[in-house]
């Protein structure tokens, strides 16, 4: 009987490891396989081409990529067009965006299937490899080998490589609201990153219930389908921001994402390159693209639009499983009966008692208030022991994964060595306590988070176990971790998918979950001798983790460290400062800032995450071109006052930002682009980004009370401070990288305009 413990324990540490491995298809070589598959090779050799350099609109790369991306479709023998003009998008991000589009004719007069990714890259360094040229990149070796068929599809199939998506997902507004095409689409397949690496995880878009886009992906019968309702719950929650969200608010059109998040570390870095991308992620995104194209391609995309909401969750072998949102309540009633019922039996064969019951309530809320609390405070003793961590503003570390692992042994050990010293309340006594709590979380869910209903599914796995135990003295191991096979499936990618996409703040995710997933399979565990023992393993497995962590811990040339540097110059005040996001500096800025670097009095400009400027120091005088404001027009209108502006760059520029004082606006234009009156009750003081292209001009219309002051405060930005020839700025050292999502790199102008 031990060795069967034994055994049956390194199947259920199998089946764990089976729960990651089975996600992703693996990539082999294939650069020769035959025309009309799918190769990741090919895929790869475009990836490879379209990451050379920085391609941010308005960079020269840009241009460059756009060409071979219009070169490689018209190899087909597709016809491309160019859509180009400016908009502003929700969140007021300017920007001349160049969609390329192409059109293959279908058989019939239905909706058209349209295929979508975004050829730009972030500002200023991003390579931008995964994000998004794997999307593009998988989309034009898919349609190359769908071509190659020689087959026509019923549907028209549109080709959308959108532009400016980085800025404000401009290209799909652009494209949905004033392009012909938009009415003729029916569903839209996007594909993104926000990592270079990990699974690919589904996502659908729509408006009303997802049940028949459900049903119809199921048909398409995908090999590696990797979605949830969870995540679509939470993410119908949160503010979105992929160009598939356009067309859901602004044409009610149906879609599906299709993006990874592994190596966050590498998003909108100078790290997304080609040679970092996952082969095994890239074989994943294929595998989406071509079953997907072909069966939707035919279908009916006219008629997915529905009232009902489905259930769903992916598992190996049986790939995607759903059931109605009107299965939710009767599930949850059936388990509770079944508990109840359970709960008679145990005490009619005296197998459970008061006292036992009672006392198994203390190792569960031990564990998991110790579990909770070393989550909750995982970030902030990371970052205090290693500063530097501050400076990755993704908020997931280098060795991330290697944390993960340190989090979960020590929750492990935890509930090991508390369960341990609470086994002589009997295992079936130390069961109803978990299933209580499981119980009001799925009752919870299925009041509040519906999507999370399919939480019912290993619950049920651990009734029957509970079952067992009651009814046997020594129930069979084996059907015991069978039992517990859908909670180990099922939730184990979530100890690692919520620190992963969300950052290691949010490791209090995994300690929890840890905690969870280890009482559904407490009917197993309880059986083993060994739990004291197990703890010490767990216990020693965090330690030397922890080690590990440490040893992975430095920047290097494989792990560099995120570093920034502003040259500041005020013309109101006629004085320049020096100034860095860093919280810690390295050598290549702080002689910049050294021991004269002191803390920000005011704020300079909004950034991703609110990330604020941390030290600046005063620096010399250079002289640096101002933009031309000119005063078009500036009149009273009835009760308001109508002021237009146009600013003119007078230097090589990539970005400017625009600010006002606290003042009601009643209306706002630029470049003829009306800024919605939602963000103008919402905008605080910024008013405009407007990210430039070939040094364009910069129009404002503004209408606001006569008899306000309006303040109008002018932010300037060039990303060539390295290579300015009013200063000598070291290279950046090969241990460093320029820190994303902040304005880097970068000589700023600021100047103010008063209207009294």
């Amino acid at each position: 009987m031990k060795f069967s413990r034994t055994l049956a324990l390194l199947l259920l540490f199998l089946a764990a490891y089976w729960s990651f491995h089975s996600l992703m298809p693996n990539y082999n070589p294939d650069a020769d396989s035959a025309p009309n598959s799918f190769s990741n090779d090919r895929a790869l050799s475009h990836v490879k081409s379209l990451s050379i350099e920085p391609h941010a609109v308005g960079f020269p790369g840009h241009a460059r990529t756009r060409a071979y991306i219009i070169s490689e479709l018209n190899k087909m023998g597709l016809e491309t067009t160019i859509q180009e003009g400016y908009t502003a998008g929700d969140w007021a991000n300017l920007s001349k965006a160049t969609n390329i589009l192409a059109r293959i004719k279908g058989s019939g007069n239905g909706k058209a299937l349209l295929l979508l990714s975004h050829y730009d890259s972030s500002p200023h360094s991003s390579l931008g490899a995964s994000d998004a040229g794997s999307g593009v990149a998988t989309i034009l070796e898919g349609i190359r080998a769908f071509l190659a068929e020689g087959n026509t599809p019923k549907n028209d199939i549109i080709i959308l490589i959108s532009d400016a998506e980085e800025l404000g997902l401009n290209g799909a507004d652009l494209f949905v609201n004033k392009h012909p095409w938009a009415k003729d689409v029916g569903l839209v397949l996007n594909f993104e990153a926000r990592g270079s690496g990990g699974p690919s995880y589904m996502l659908i878009e729509t408006n009303r219930g997802n049940s028949t886009l459900i049903k119809e992906f199921t048909k398409a019968n995908p090999q590696y389908p990797v979605a949830n309702s969870l995540v679509y719950s939470i993410y119908k929650m949160l503010p979105n921001d992929t160009d598939l969200t356009v067309f859901r608010e602004d044409g009610d059109i149906e879609g599906f994402n299709f993006a990874f998040i592994d190596d966050h570390f590498d998003y909108h870095t100078a790290l997304d390159r080609a040679d970092r991308l996952d082969r095994n992620t890239l074989a994943h995104q294929g595998s989406y693209l071509m079953p997907l194209l072909h069966y939707f391609s035919n279908a009916d995309l006219g008629n997915l639009k529905s009232l009902d909401d489905k259930v769903y969750f992916n598992l190996p072998f049986f790939k995607f499983v759903s059931y109605p949102f009107e299965w939710i309540w009767p599930m949850f009633v059936l388990a509770v009966v079944a508990f109840v019922v359970l709960l008679v039996l145990g005490f009619k064969k005296k197998k459970l008692n008061i006292g036992g019951i009672l006392k198994g309530f203390l190792p569960l809320l031990i564990t998991l208030a110790v579990n909770g609390v070393v989550g909750y405070f995982c970030w902030s003793v990371i970052t205090w022991w290693y500063p530097g961590f501050k400076d990755m503003l993704h908020g997931f570390t280098y060795n991330g994964y290697t944390y993960i692992l340190v989090y979960v042994a020590l929750s492990l050990a935890i509930c090991f060595y508390t369960y341990h010293k609470f086994r002589k309340a009997g295992t079936p006594n130390l069961l109803v306590a978990p299933l209580i709590l499981w119980l009001i979380v799925c009752g919870l869910v299925a009041a509040y988070l519906q999507g999370a209903s399919f939480f019912i599914v290993p619950l049920f796995g651990m009734l029957a176990a509970f079952m067992m135990t009651l009814n046997q003295e020594e129930p069979s191991p084996f059907l015991l971790v069978f039992l517990a096979l859908p909670a180990v499936i099922i939730y184990a990618p979530f100890i690692k998918m919520f620190p992963v996409g969300l950052g290691l703040k949010m490791m209090v995710a995994s300690t929890v979950l840890t905690t969870l997933l280890f009482v559904l399979i407490l009917p197993f565990f309880g059986q083993l001798k060994s739990m004291g023992r197990l703890a010490y393993l767990f216990l020693f497995l965090f330690f030397a983790f922890g080690v590990t962590s440490h040893i992975q811990s430095d920047f290097n040339d494989k792990r560099p460290k995120p570093s920034s540097l502003l040259y500041v110059y005020n013309a109101e005040k006629d004085s320049a400062i020096w100034a860095t996001y860093d919280q810690k500096l390295i050598g290549w800025n702080s002689q910049f800032l050294g021991d004269t670097k002191r803390k920000p009095e005011s704020e300079t400009l909004f950034s991703k995450y609110r990330t604020k400027l941390s030290y600046i120091a005063d620096a010399p005088r250079k002289d640096i071109a101002l933009p031309y404001i000119e005063t078009i027009r500036d009149t009273i209108i009835g009760e308001d006052r109508l002021v237009e502006l146009c600013v003119t760059p007078k230097r090589n520029v990539n970005r400017l930002d625009i600010y006002t004082n606290p003042i009601q606006l009643k209306s706002a234009k630029a470049n003829q682009i009306s800024l919605s009156s939602h963000f103008l009750e919402n905008r605080g003081n910024r008013l405009i980004t407007h990210y430039v292209s070939n040094n364009d001009f910069t129009e404002l219309e503004l209408s606001f009370p006569k008899d306000s002051i309006l303040e109008l405060t002018f932010y300037e930005a060039s990303n060539d401070l390295l290579n300015h020839g009013e200063f000598s700025i070291p290279k950046r050292p090969s241990n460093s990288i320029p820190m994303p999502f902040v304005l880097n790199d970068a000589v700023l102008t600021i100047k103010t305009l008063r209207f009294e």
